[in-house]
This record gives structure tokens, sequence and C-alpha cells, in this order.
């Protein structure tokens, strides 16, 4: 029976785990809100624009550009204040996301600046300095609109005698900041506020020390104001530049009262940054100044154009600017593949009849089914060439910019198609800009091949066609060749050129056609394909080889998995310029490494751009797997992307003890175990083959009770020849039978120890793993080993996702029930661990991350 109160606490957490569904419900509700709201508004902006002065509209342009980079400055200047130094273009990217969160949040002017961008999560800066420039930010905001503001009001209330409902606006605001002063003032030293919010949220008292212990730069808060009174003196000139390009009479009194009233009610308004509110309020205060309802209500259009429009415009760019490398990636493959569709459905439907009239004065009929034909072949010939784009072959950009063209001329020549043209155009053009991106050069063996090939099918056809053409009977084309025909139809048939003097009038004579044609189709497509396709012709390692990176990480080694670049599975490139080896598998297009090159840390940038060139050669991609976050400055420099791929735990051995209340259940299953007979023991080579025999009884017994399969690359498998020459660690029952252990692998890290496989039975106690690593702290200990590496834990430690792959991986092992285990992973490891080190996948390009994971799954099998 469900105890009382269970069932309320059941809800709560449902309601705890569903938060962040709930808010995605909510801020699509505001968002539908937001543009119902400005329908009207929406479709007023244009008509009216027209007829307004363009040289005025490109003034508030220019101003409104003054006026971002305005805020940039503030944003500058706060954090300058505490210390950071945030460069001039991410603070614009800062102030452009935040402005456009900010839409779609309650109370968004406030709550959009606890949304923190790369732009501040990547420097590194901490996340109290961070918090403590966004608030220095609004609150600057806030004092500037009450100075700015003051005196506007007076001016108004003294010499127009309107607006009394501003000044209660405006004092309002001033008991606002004096509040916020007040509870900053008493937060910074301690005060009541201080210590409320420690005893409330006592996880956040390291937040709250250090925004206590911070300080606050003088010079660089004065010029963040000065910023500030510069954004609202800009607002109140897009008012006035709104009135000049309506060519309606320009008041700065008036332009400066209506911007002061409508910021006064975006403050205040809880939602959608006053939309609606702030127009209505606009309105009446320039009717007030005696403009009419219909130029009020253009100049309040115009001016949030400037205003609200164009930042909301500059804020999606920036969202959209974080992937524009995976658009530029992806574009010229859609683009030829979409061009291909384009030129095989031009040809199968029929040309406009105009146009076609038109095209038979300047070209004879012969050559615009020649077109035609060659329309069809060259969008055939797209659609393969698409698919290579993608991953980047130098041969496929050539052979789609050569295409393309050929597309442009076609489309032209078969019935003034200009539509298709110009789509063939942007292709073209989309090509060459992104030229740089196709750098990968398909193998020697199999363009040879190809070529020899090609050349071999046109000999072997052009032949045959010849033979049969000259002594084909006549009562299938109802001609007797001539040598001449016979060479001349054979080349027109084979080239898939439109032949209007061959004429079939038996089913053997069009079977005959559409062989040869055929014949050419194929031959023309494996040339491409030759062309195109990579060599993933590789030869195996020699001994020698073997030996020689047995040297060298014997030299340069300094990682845990070090060992797995010696093991079986690994192909190996030695460097031509200096001591150094990468270890990788090749699988589906792609160099796969095991960390990074061995070797002196001062040649790592020049083996990668080495390797790098010996992957472009053999048409292939690279990708590093499992790599330190010490070493990503490496690959950063040469501008290569990664994905968190988990982290690895570490324990330092000195540190570590059993005594502690925190360690008193791990004490009990220790206890347990001694109780009931269970006794760990440790073995050194050489060892008995019977005592392998009963380890792989074991190691089989786990993979098939636990559902696991062998994995090779970073890690190695149950190998008999192996364990025969490692220290190894056994959990044995009172009746001696193993029931778990684990091997002690070579680790080429100074002063760390580790280990590989670590199984037991089905039937093993529950201590069992832990009474195998506690033995192996002790023999870290025993071996003047400060470090114990406990490995990695995939698909863990992403808190903070900085890019949509570590999102998916962080949803992935949150939902997906078969990442579920890493998660009991974790929490066994995190026993021990003293600190976590994150780990990367390191690539090329985004698109990389659509074939990694299947090509990542291929190299980690036996």
């Amino acid at each position: 029976m469900m105890k009382k109160g269970q069932g309320n606490k059941t809800s709560l957490d449902a309601l705890k785990n569903y938060h962040r569904e709930l808010l995605a419900i909510l801020v699509l509700l505001l968002a539908i809100v937001f543009f119902r709201s400005e329908r009207k508004e929406l479709h007023t902006i244009i008509p009216r624009l027209q007829l307004a002065n363009h040289g005025w509209e490109l003034a508030g342009i220019f101003v409104t550009i003054l006026y971002i980079a305005a805020q940039a400055g503030i944003y500058r200047k706060s954090f300058a204040a505490v210390g950071l130094d945030l460069p001039f273009g991410n603070a614009i990217q800062l102030f452009l996301k935040r402005n456009l969160v900010s839409v779609f949040l309650p109370a968004g002017g406030i709550s959009s600046l606890a949304y923190s961008p790369a732009q501040v999560r990547k420097p590194g800066f901490s996340k109290a300095l961070v918090f403590e420039a966004s608030a220095l930010f609004g609150l600057i905001g806030l004092m500037t609109v009450f100075i700015a503001g003051l005196p506007v009001v007076l001016f108004t209330l003294l010499h127009a005698h309107i607006f009394h409902h501003a000044a209660i606006g405006l004092l309002a605001l001033f008991v606002l900041l004096a509040g916020l002063a007040k509870a900053l003032y008493s937060f910074k030293t301690k005060g009541r506020l201080y210590h409320w919010a420690t005893s409330k949220l006592p996880s956040q008292a390291p937040l709250f020390r250090e925004l206590v212990e911070g300080e606050i730069k003088s010079k660089p808060l004065a010029h963040a104001v000065l910023y500030s009174l510069a954004v609202e003196a800009l607002c109140m000139l897009n008012v006035y530049v709104a009135m000049l390009a309506l060519g309606v009479p320009a008041s700065l009194l008036a332009a400066a009262t209506g911007y002061i009233i409508a910021v006064l009610l975006m403050i205040i308004s809880p939602f959608l940054r006053g939309l609606g509110a702030v127009e209505l309020a606009m309105v009446y205060v320039l009717q007030i100044f005696g403009y009419t309802a219909i130029q009020a209500l253009s100049i309040a259009i115009l001016f949030r154009v400037f205003e609200f429009w164009l930042p909301l415009l500059g804020g999606l760019l920036a969202f959209a600017w974080k992937g524009r490398r995976l658009f530029l990636r992806l574009a010229p493959a859609v683009l030829t593949f979409f061009l291909g569709i384009v030129n095989i459905i031009s040809v199968i439907t029929p040309p406009l009849t105009s146009r076609l009239v038109a095209l038979r004065e300047y070209l004879p009929l012969g050559a615009i089914h020649a077109s035609r034909l060659l329309v069809f072949l060259v969008g055939l010939s797209l659609l393969v060439t698409a698919s290579y784009l993608l991953r980047g072959f130098r041969a496929a950009w050539v052979i789609a910019l050569s295409l393309t063209v050929l597309s442009i001329i076609g489309h032209v020549t078969k019935a003034l198609d200009y539509e298709e043209s110009i789509l063939a155009t942007i292709t073209l053009l989309v090509l060459i800009a992104t030229s740089a991106s196709y750098q990968l050069r398909t193998g020697k063996y199999w363009s040879q091949l190809g070529v020899k090939t090609a050349a071999t099918s046109f000999a072997s056809v052009l032949l045959f066609t010849f033979i049969s053409f000259y002594f084909i009977d006549k009562r299938h084309f109802a001609l007797d060749f001539s040598w001449q025909q016979a060479i001349v139809h054979s080349l027109k048939s084979f080239l898939l050129v439109e032949d209007t003097s061959l004429h079939p009038v038996t089913w053997f004579g069009r079977e005959f056609i559409w062989l040869i044609r055929s014949l050419g189709f194929l031959t023309w497509g494996f040339l491409v394909f030759a062309l195109l396709k990579p060599t993933m012709h590789t030869t195996a390692h020699s001994l020698s080889n073997k030996e020689r990176a047995a040297y060298l990480l014997n030299r340069f080694g300094d990682s845990a998995i070090d060992y797995f670049k010696l093991y079986k599975d690994k192909l190996y490139f030695f460097s031509g310029i200096c001591e150094a080896f990468i270890a990788y598998r090749i699988a589906r297009g792609f160099a796969i490494v095991l960390e990074e090159p061995v070797c002196a840390e001062q040649n790592k940038i020049a083996v990668l751009r080495e390797f790098d060139q010996h992957c472009r050669k053999m048409g292939l991609k690279t990708a590093f797997y499992r790599v330190d976050e010490h070493s990503m400055p490496w690959f950063d420099e040469l501008k290569k992307y990664k994905l968190k791929i988990g982290q690895e735990a570490l324990l330092e051995v000195r540190q570590f003890t059993l005594e502690g209340r925190e360690q008193k259940s791990l004490r009990n299953g220790l206890n347990s175990l001694e109780k009931k007979g269970f006794r760990v023991s440790l073995h050194h080579p050489p060892h008995e083959a019977s005592f392998l025999k009963e380890l792989h009884t074991v190691s089989d017994e786990w993979l098939e009770h636990y559902h696991k399969v062998e994995m090779l690359f970073a890690q190695g498998i149950f190998d008999a020849r192996e364990l025969q020459k490692q220290d190894i660690i056994c959990l044995k029952d009172a009746e001696g039978k193993v029931k778990a252990f684990l091997n002690i692998i070579p680790d080429y890290a100074e002063d760390e120890c580790t280990y590989d496989l670590i199984r037991k039975t089905a039937d093993a106690p529950a201590a069992a793993m832990d009474a195998l690593v506690i033995r192996l702290i002790e023999y870290a200990r025993e071996n003047n080993k400060l470090w114990l590496n406990l490995g990695l834990v995939p698909m863990t430690g992403v808190d903070q996702p900085g890019n949509i792959g570590e999102h998916l991986i962080k949803m992935a092992a949150a939902r997906i029930k078969r990442f579920q285990h890493y998660k009991g992973l974790r929490e066994f490891k995190n026993k021990y661990a003293t600190l976590w080190e994150n780990k990367y996948l390191v690539f090329e390009n985004e698109i990389d991350l659509v074939q990694l994971p299947l090509a990542l799954n291929t190299v980690m099998k036996p």
C-alpha cells in the first residue's frame, strides 16, 4: 500500500522530471501569442515602408547598428568591471541572443540575463563573475532609463503640463533602483540578504562567496554607464528619424517623450517585451503632441522596425551563424542533388512550344536533341556526385563543377529553360564559394583502374558496335551500313547522343540500341565512381613496425591507453619529419586515431598536419578518439571540431582510505566477503594454462549473463597470450574457485597504474568488484604509484552541452534504456574517483557526426 504523502511526492517528482518539457510548451505558446499579437503590425510594415523616404530609412538602420554596438559596449565594460575580457564580437552576439531570448521569457529583460550562450561559456569565465557582470548590465540599463527620462518628464510636466502618469512610472522606477541598490549593498557586505541566500541555497554558497569577494572596478563601470546613456540617446534619435522618413513634422521632444513612455512600459511588462502596449502608448503620446492617429501609428511602426525587429532579426542570424559551416558543407551537395533531379524532370517533361520554336531559328533540331540527352546524362551524374560531395572529395567537386557548367549550357540549348539555368548558376556559385571545403584526394589505385577500365571499355564496345553495325542484317534498320556509318553510329550510341538518322524497325534493332547505350552509361558511371572512390587498400604492419612503435612509446608514451596502440588491430603511420607514430584503424572512409600522435610535444601539430595530408591522399577523413582536455589546444589550432564523449576517473592513491563514515558501506561489503570465506589474491606471470582457462570461463559467463560483447580499439579482449604477460588480481570463494578478476596492463603515464578487463561470474557477491579495486589500490601503493586510472565512463559529465552533438549525448544518456548502465558505472567509479578528466572525439566537420558513430562502432568490433 502506498504510504501517506507518497502519492503527492510522486506527482511532484514527475512534475520535476518534466519541467523542461513544460517550459518548452510554455515558450512555444508564448511564441504563438507573440506572432499572433504582431500580425497586424507585420501586415502594415511593408506598405508603409514603401511610402517612406529610403534615405532616412537607411539612416535609421545605421542608427540601429550603432545602437547594437553601444549595447555590446555596455556588455564589454560590465564584464571588464568584474575583471573579464569579453571580445567585442562576442559582446554583440551575447546582446543579440539575449535580446531574442528575452522576447519569449517572462520578464524577459531580466530573466534573459540568466541565459549564457557559448560566447561566455567557452572562454572559461567564472559562472559567478558572468552572473555579476550580467546583473550590472541590467542595473545600468534601468539606471540610465531613469537618468535619461528624468529631464524629459520634468520638462513636459513644467512646460506642457502633461504626462503626470509618466512621472509616477519614473518614480516607481526610482524606487525599484533604490531597492536593487540596497539589496546589492547588503549582499556585498554579507548582510541579511547574503545570509538568507546561503541558508536557503547552501549548494550555491561557493558561488555567493565568489560574488561577495569579487571587486567591481569603477572606471569600466563608468564607461558602461556612458555606453548605456548612448543607447537611450540613439533610441530617441531613431524615433526622430522615423518622423523624418515618413515626412511628418519632426519634434525631438515628442520623440524623446514617446520613447521614454514606451521603454517604461517595456520594463514593467511581464511578457513579450510590451508588444502591443508599447505601440499603443507611443501612439497616445504622439497624438498629444499633435500628430494624427495615422501619423502616430506610422511613426510607432517604423520605430519598432528599427528598435525591435532589426535587432530581433540580428538575434536570429546570430543563432543561425553558429551552424553556418554545417550549412555551407551541406548546401553544395543538396543543390547538386536537387539540380540532378531538376535535370531529369526537365528532360522527361515536354518543353514550351514557343521557346522551342524560337530556339530552332538558332540551332538545328539534331543539336537540340543532343542537348536533351546531355541534360539527362548530366542529371544522372549529378545524383551520383552529390553523395561524394558530402564526403569532401576534391574530385567530386571538380566533376560537380564541370557537370553544372554543362547543365547550364544544356538547359539553354535544350529549350531556353532559363529557370533551370538559374538554379544551375546558383549551384555553380555555391560550389565555387565552398571550394576550400573539398580537399580529400581519391586513391591513385582506383583512379588508375577506372581510367584503364574506361579506356578498355571504350575500345571494346566501339569495336563491338562497329562490327555489329557493319554486319547487321539490313532488315533491322532498313539500311546497309558502310564502315564510315558504322563508326559514326557506334560513337553516337556509346556517347548517349541522340541519333535522329537511326531508325530501328524491329524489336532486335531497338534492343540492340539500348544495349549499346546501357554499356556506354555503365562505362561512364564506373569512370565517375572510380575517380571518386577513395582507396581503402592498406597493408598490414610488420613486426618491425610494431617494435618501432613500442620503442617510441617507451620514449614518449604518457597515456593509460597507450598500451592499446600496440594492440593487434592497429595500423601505424610513422612520421617522415620527426620521431613519431600514430595508431589508427580505417572504417567507412575515416582514419580513426586512438588519442593523438606519440611524439615530443613540440612536434604534435606538425605530425597532425602530416597525417592529415597523408589521409587526404588516401581519400580518408581523420577523427581522433579519447583526446584529453589538455591536448585540445593542438587540435584547436588546426580548427578541428570536438565532442565531449565522457569522463575518465582518476584516484589519488595516497589520499584514499577506508576509514570514515562515508566508507562504512564499503567496509561492510569487504567484511562480509571475508566472513563468507572469499579471498583476494595477486598472481604474477607466467600463469598456468588451467588458471587462464578458469579466467576464460569467468569471462564467457560475464559476457553471456550481462549481455556484453567484446570491444577493441581503446580496450582489450580476453586473449590468453596477452594475459600470460600480466599481473592478475582474483577473487576466489572458500572452495578456491575464481569468481572475479582484473588484469593490470602497462600504463605509460608516469606514476600511474591502470587495468583493462574487470569481469565476474553471475553468482559473484555484490562487493566482488570493490574487492578487486581495493586490492589494485594496494598494488599501486606497493609499486610507488601516485594515481590509479579507473577508465572512461562514456556519455557522462556533459553537464553544459556546447553543441548539438553534446546535447544529443546528454539526452540519450538520460532517456535511452540502452545507455542506462553508464549511470551505474559512473556511480561505481565515483566511490573512488578523486577527479574526473574530460575526454573528446575530435573531427573535421559537423557533418562527420552523421557517419562517425557507425565508423567508431566498426573499429571497435574485434
